[in-house]
């Protein structure tokens, strides 16, 4: 049985979609699911649901929280009992296979690179987000937000993990690798650009070159690389267009009688638009290149996200992606 721990003081409105999602994981994938917090108000949460008896779900006491107000920095150094803390400690002897956090993000990443390390051959960890795309197979793009400053190298080494974890996870035969610039032709882009693509070339994946933007959703890539900063800014793009065009379509089926019965027969194909783009399906962001399992929630996530961040994390850790990204940076590095 894998075991996950999830930050249950993170969120926006924490406990609640926390205790949630763990309830719901626990039923439909089997997890166990160790819930991080004050032990009162998460055990007093965790009580208000029905049927909960057998399920192997267990609380345990963190006596601090990091806030979204927090220095990430200084909260990682000094709140070393907080929920983030207590997960990570746990993941690292060996009590959890993973960890979740829809707390402080960049306190989160620091944590997490404190207690478990790199893993040899990754200058820094990146943030993986997961698009969804016109053809239904999502996209992976890395980095999407935890180093906003890039050398060539790491676009490299993003390009390598982020082939293992499509590959691995989402089970695609040989990923398309794309680097996210502002032309496909090879001369464009800027200088971080340009000096990457030769390192990506020489990896032996499947790189087929620059991609631009609209490459996120067009299904023709499977692996998008680019640096932190881009790679947020797209995905904040992304998440307030998805709401913009799923509020203007809800507002347009309910506009008139005539359109109300029409929303009425189209419901289910409204419905499952709706799951194709919104965030909480994709549950969560894996940070690779550490040696322990981590996945950054939106502070917004919902019950159904947390579900489903957990799910990722099982994923992630059955996968044993830590171990194979080393050993393939390993391999390549013995062969250049």
């Amino acid at each position: 049985m894998v075991t996950i721990a999830v930050d249950a003081m993170g969120g926006d409105k924490a406990p609640a979609p926390e205790v949630e999602g763990a309830i719901d994981a626990a039923r439909e994938y089997g997890h166990r699911v160790l819930l991080v917090g004050d032990g009162p108000t998460v055990e007093r949460e965790l009580q208000s649901h029905d049927d909960i008896r057998d399920l192997p779900i267990e609380v345990i006491h963190a006596s601090e929280r990091i806030t979204m107000d927090d220095h990430a920095a200084k909260a990682a150094r000094n709140k070393k009992e907080s929920s983030m803390h207590v997960c990570a400690r746990l993941v690292s002897s060996g009590k959890a296979d993973g960890f979740l956090s829809a707390g402080n993000t960049g306190a989160c990443m620091a944590i997490a690179k404190m207690v478990f390390g790199k893993v040899p051959g990754v200058d820094r960890p990146a943030l993986t987000g997961v698009f969804p795309t016109h053809k239904g197979t999502p996209v992976v793009v890395v980095d999407v937000g935890a180093n906003v400053d890039c050398e060539p190298e790491m676009l490299q080494q993003f390009g390598l993990m982020g082939e293992i974890y499509s590959r691995l996870v989402l089970k695609i035969n040989r990923p398309r690798v794309g680097l996210l610039s502002i032309g496909e032709e090879e001369h464009k882009g800027n200088a971080l650009t340009r000096d990457a693509t030769p390192l990506l070339k020489s990896l032996g994946i499947n790189f087929i070159g620059n991609v631009e933007g609209r490459d996120l959703f067009s299904g023709h890539v499977d692996v998008i690389v680019c640096d932190g900063f881009v790679g947020n800014v797209a995905l904040k793009v992304s998440e307030g267009l998805s709401e913009m065009i799923r509020g203007m379509l809800r507002e347009a089926l309910e506009a008139t009688v005539t359109r109300k019965i029409g929303y009425a027969l189209s419901r289910s194909a409204y419905t499952e638009f709706k799951k194709r783009v919104d965030y909480a399906e994709y549950g969560g962001a894996p940070l690779l290149g550490l040696k322990g399992v981590c996945i950054i929630c939106h502070g917004r996530s919902d019950s159904n996200a947390i579900k489903n961040a957990i799910r990722v994390a099982a994923d992630f850790a059955s996968s044993y992606m830590n171990q194979r990204i080393e050993e393939e940076l390993r391999e390549y590095a013995t062969a250049g």
